[in-house]
């Protein structure tokens, strides 16, 4: 079955109250009405169409990448295992295993920033020179739908992997039936075309348009919430972004609040809803630290928006100190980061200069 998040009783508790299905209104709800009124509707169509098609179709595909982060936590409501499956049946469809988004991610929230976050490889790599990271930024972004599973799936395949050998094995299983489905979704749109049902040169690349896009957003969003950052506390580490604009608002709520995103990265096993008063409390208790605290998203998206052309990493590659003091071996989510796996207080610390080198 694999590795199981342990909550404890009032986490547990939280979760049963939470209101989730809401939240899948865009996808899979409007992202499947989209593409079966596109199907009907046919290729030949005004471009306008199309140009807003695609990017509203985009943005909803995107939302699932929101989704699968949830399955990964198992915060899906009080049903663990069925994060599980389900997240095993997205991460097919994605070409990222849900074993290996999870192992990362765990990694993510323990190590943030440091050269054991494998999920910001490889700007948190200190072995990574400034050109490469200069070059792949764009590649990450501009192909996302190849780098994403490239990154993901280092941990699975490098020699300095941490994971077992009973969790390589689950691993490839879940790359095996990612290979199966694609198989047979190719297989049916040849079969398809072949009898004449569809004209596949024309259908393809406007059906496969928003999934090439989707993952860009999603890049894009992790640069937001992470590219420039020095420390490796938790809060200090990551951009945090609590609306005040409606369409901000809207677009954390379909993204189960991920834009929250110090909160989520200290507590990793709180509910969405608790969040911003997770946020608060720290504030009241710790007046003099300045959380990195945007009020929309285009705000955090300007702050960082230097580090894509002239630096674009993470801790020690912009400044951070080499004592990443983490609890080692960590394979699972806490309950706080910061008081069970940083060993000092990294919010006791000021703030490194984060000019963008």
């Amino acid at each position: 079955m694999g590795s199981m998040t342990e909550f404890r009783r009032e986490e547990w508790q939280a979760l049963k109250q939470e209101r989730l299905w809401p939240r899948f209104l865009l996808f899979p709800v409007l992202a499947l009405l989209a593409y079966a009124a596109i199907v009907v509707y046919g290729p030949d169509g005004p471009w306008w169409v199309y140009a807003l098609w695609v990017p509203g179709t985009s943005y909803c595909w995107f939302c699932l990448g929101g989704s699968f982060h949830e399955m990964a936590h198992q915060t899906l409501g009080h049903r663990p295992r069925l994060s599980i499956w389900t997240g095993r049946i997205i991460g097919s469809f994605m070409i990222i295993p849900y074993t290996v988004y999870r192992e990362t991610h765990i990694r993510h929230h323990a190590y943030l920033n440091s050269p054991r976050d494998w999920e910001l490889w490889p700007y948190s790599d200190p072995g990574a020179s400034l050109r490469f990271r200069r070059l792949f930024v764009w590649f990450d972004v501009l192909l996302a739908v190849v780098s994403g599973p490239v990154i993901y799936g280092r941990i699975a395949f490098s020699r300095n992997s941490p994971l077992s050998a009973r969790t390589r094995r689950r691993i490839y299983r879940e790359y095996a039936a990612s290979a199966a489905f694609w198989a047979g979704v190719w297989a049916m749109l040849i079969w398809l075309s072949l009898r004449g049902t569809i004209e596949l040169a024309k259908c393809l690349p406007l059906w496969y348009l928003p999934l090439l896009v989707a993952p860009a957003f999603g890049t894009l969003r992790k640069f937001t919430e992470h590219l420039g950052m020095a420390s490796y506390d938790p809060l200090l580490g990551t951009r945090t972004v609590v609306g005040k604009n409606l369409v901000t608002r809207l677009c954390s709520y379909f993204n189960f609040e991920l834009f929250i995103h110090g909160p989520h990265h200290r507590y990793p096993r709180t509910p969405h809803g608790g969040l911003v008063g997770r946020l608060d409390e720290f504030r009241r208790e710790r007046p003099e630290v300045a959380v990195p605290l945007f009020t929309s998203y285009r705000d955090a998206f300007l702050d960082v928006l230097p580090w894509l052309f002239r630096n674009p990493g993470v801790g020690v590659n912009v400044g951070g100190g080499g004592d990443y003091a983490h609890t080692p071996n960590v394979d699972n989510f806490v309950s706080d980061v910061k008081a069970q796996i940083l060993r000092i207080d990294r919010a006791a610390e000021p703030i490194a200069d984060r000019k963008a080198a």
